[in-house]
């Protein structure tokens, strides 16, 4: 015969099984919860033939209400007024030594407040309150290994609430009870009523936020090397339909890092963590957090100045990104490229890529593929023309030739601003991906095209140039080019009785307006 032993808590544990009670307790909460599988299947069915207001052009109003679906029968029900990490917290020497982990202050609905002990056997309540402390058990002696029997016996209104919202959690469709796989930003979330809640101030990964609000790092928690992480899982082999499965099941830590680059983001941005260069100008602050590096879409160094200044970097952010996500689809094996984020909160837009092994210690090589210098000095290498004239078909770039100082001739099959690195760990790496794709000519006026306007329309201002010159074509606009043109091919192909495609083929060069370029 089996017997079920109720096994003994650790701090850990008490952690766990605090927050555990608090998901249960707000379960049904709208503002409380992620975005739910039904919602998203709720939302997609809801076919409407005219578009709403708020997306149509000049609109200036952006609605974040319809992002959190609020379901019109939900009807709030309280158990508890606070539940709250007690101030009485760490216990002492002696009371660790009689089993205490950690002391919580309640508030029930009754207006009563207890003073609950978390003991290595479950939970009592003891006879402390917010000026005196007793450790000792309150009378009634209760005893519960869960903190919900405790309270059910404390608290009628948390034993008939509890049961309610329990019965109410039964009904729910099974899709909304699932948590999707999306990130949902909590400052999207409509506006309620906000309530007390300690136990949330603890995150994952070895970071909490302490009463002060500040983000500390828990020194016994390892950090996550998202770099070595990511990298590893794109190395594993893909052969088989199974090594496929398991390899994409692996690539799936970017969510992970993604939700670590939007915490890290946030908290970079209230200024809760130090700047690498606390003497620069806030705009120019990096940051180094979680093995994360962070930096602010602003010009530094005039880096950008000759493209728009801050409107370019604030655009080059983007345009790395769609590279980044333009170079992991081709996905070239041997060839790496960084995890990268862009997050825009309180109007600063964020980029948190992983690091590369070695860079941040300075023992890495000069850059041996591209220029960091707006062309004054460009580098080539043969391993990375190797691995990016692989990638280079399927992303519709032209192999050419630029000029670099001394007017030599030097290789590229990119664009000349992204840039080859050996990493510490032996990789190549490709960074600074914004040329990816061709550039929009129709946003890049040049000197000879304004003094063909006439000279009425310059003195309104005509015409006008756009913010940044880092303006370029739409990947989907690109292939549905190629696909026109593979169209009018084959009609060609068909009046001769020839149905050979085998040397279609149609690049574009991304430098097709730098100077150098041969």
């Amino acid at each position: 015969m089996a017997y079920l032993v109720s096994d003994l808590y650790l701090v850990r544990d008490v952690r766990v099984h605090l927050r555990h009670v608090r998901n249960l307790l707000r379960s049904l909460d709208p503002a409380g919860r992620s975005l739910s599988y039904l919602s998203l299947f709720t939302r997609a069915h809801q076919v409407s033939h005219s578009p709403p207001f708020y997306i149509l052009p000049g609109c200036k109003e952006r609605r974040l209400t319809p992002l959190q679906p609020i379901r019109d029968d939900w009807k709030p029900l309280q158990c508890l007024r606070v539940l709250n990490i007690s101030s009485w917290n760490p216990p002492p020497g002696n009371r660790k030594l009689h089993g205490d982990l950690m002391y919580i202050s309640i508030l029930t609905m009754e207006e009563r407040e207890l003073s609950i002990t978390c003991c290595t056997r479950g939970f009592y309540l003891n006879q402390s309150n917010a000026f005196n402390f007793n450790p000792k058990p309150a009378a009634p002696k209760i005893l519960c290994h869960s903190l919900v029997d405790l309270l059910s016996q404390l608290s009628p209104s948390f034993r008939k609430n509890f049961a309610a919202l329990q019965k109410r959690r039964v009904y729910q469709h099974p899709y909304e009870c699932i948590r999707a796989p999306v990130q949902v930003c909590t400052w999207a979330a409509p506006p309620g009523d906000h309530s007390l809640d300690c136990v949330t101030s603890e995150e994952t990964d070895g970071q909490v936020t302490n009463r002060l609000g500040l983000m500390v790092t828990l020194t016994f928690v390892q950090i996550r090397d998202w770099n070595e992480e990511l990298q590893r899982s794109r190395e594993l082999p893909r052969a088989s339909l199974l090594e496929r499965r398991h390899r994409d099941r692996s690539i799936f830590i970017n969510s992970d890092f993604v939700a670590a680059a939007a915490q890290g983001a946030v908290s970079m941005t209230e200024g809760n963590v130090m700047p690498l260069n606390p003497g620069e100008p806030p705009h120019l602050h990096v940051f180094v957090w979680n093995n994360l590096f962070f930096s602010q879409g602003f010009d530094m160094s005039d880096h950008y100045a000759p493209v728009g200044g801050d409107a370019a970097a604030h655009a080059a952010a983007m345009c790395d990104l769609r590279g980044v996500q333009a170079y992991a689809s081709v996905d070239t094996e041997g060839l790496h490229t960084l995890g990268t984020a862009v997050v825009d909160y309180r109007g600063v837009r964020v980029t948190a890529q992983t690091v590369v092994p070695g860079l941040l210690e300075k023992n890495l090589e000069q850059i041996v593929y591209g220029s960091n210098d707006n062309g004054k000095t460009v580098f080539t290498h043969p391993r990375f023309l190797e691995l990016l004239g692989e990638s280079s078909k399927s992303l519709r770039i032209q192999p050419h030739q630029v000029l670099d100082h001394s007017d030599s001739p030097v290789e590229l099959r990119s664009a000349v601003s992204t840039v080859g690195i050996f990493g510490s760990d032996g990789r190549p790496y490709i960074l600074d991906l914004l040329r990816t794709f061709p550039p929009d000519l129709n946003f890049l006026v040049s000197a000879e095209a304004q003094q063909e306007v006439p000279a009425a329309c310059r003195s309104f201002g005509f015409p006008q140039r756009h913010r940044h010159g880092l303006a370029s074509l739409r990947p989907q606009l690109v292939e549905a080019f190629v696909q026109h043109r593979r169209n009018i091919f084959w009609k060609a192909c068909e009046n001769v009785d020839s149905m050979s495609d085998s040397h279609f083929d149609i690049r574009f060069n991304p430098d097709v307006c730098f100077p150098g370029t041969t």
